[in-house]
């Protein structure tokens, strides 16, 4: 389990040239939409910055304990043993495909994302309803629904979260996952993209690929020796 919570964080913390592509956009326009006095200073836009990478942690932990309650039900309806190795199975291919999918070998999991998309139209217009941003309420409001944007790389480690059959387990995971994304989201709204430079380095994407290809390896070879 330990494994699944590592691999989580890391490719949140590595995978920032992917959320620079999702989510930069999203950054810009809040940032853009605050009263220019606030953007002039890091100090008086923090707040709502936090608020929204608040809201947007909290959205993937809920996430995380609806899927780690599906799985929870799966071990339901089949024997123990057999549930197990079966989620565990699934979370371990689905990080060989997240590891090919960061070092940019295999954009397969990029059409994961047309799955939420039709949730995401549903969900998106109660958005605009707290805009303009002025205060933290607002902010964590927004961030609960930004966590629900369509993405491969949150879709992905929620498969993982299916695999701890465990809501408070799946939540937990999906929360490592979350502050492992923190630096680069709050960066781009903070430093206009500076701390998130760095992960567009091709050689860094690879390197976390690889990374996350080796968790997936060492889970499937941990299976096997069950």
């Amino acid at each position: 389990m330990e494994t699944l919570y590592i691999t989580a964080f890391l490719v949140g913390l590595l995978g920032g040239v992917h959320c620079l592509g999702m989510c930069g956009g999203v950054v810009a326009m809040l940032t853009a939409g605050l009263p220019a006095e606030r953007r002039r200073h890091i100090g008086t836009q923090l707040p709502l910055q936090l608020g929204y990478n608040v809201g947007r942690i909290i959205g993937y932990g809920l996430a995380g304990a609806l899927m780690g309650g599906l799985g929870a039900i799966a071990i339901g309806y089949l024997p123990l043993h057999t549930a197990q190795r079966l989620l565990y199975g699934l979370a371990a291919l689905f990080m060989l495909l997240l590891g090919l999918y960061l070092g940019g070998w295999w954009p397969a999991l990029a059409r994961v994302e047309r799955v939420g998309a039709r949730l995401w139209r549903r969900i998106e217009p109660l958005g605009r309803r707290l805009l303009p941003i002025r205060r933290f309420p607002q902010a964590l409001g927004i961030g609960l629904i930004w966590a629900w944007l369509p993405c491969g790389l949150v879709y992905s480690v929620l498969v993982s979260a299916v695999a701890t059959g465990s809501p408070l387990q799946g939540a937990l995971l999906m929360l490592a996952f979350g502050l492992g994304t923190l630096p680069n989201l709050l960066g781009i709204g903070l430093l206009a993209g500076a701390a998130a430079r760095l992960a567009e380095q091709l050689w860094v994407r690879r390197a976390a690929g690889l990374l996350v290809i080796g968790f997936g390896l060492y889970a499937l070879w941990q299976l096997v020796m069950l």
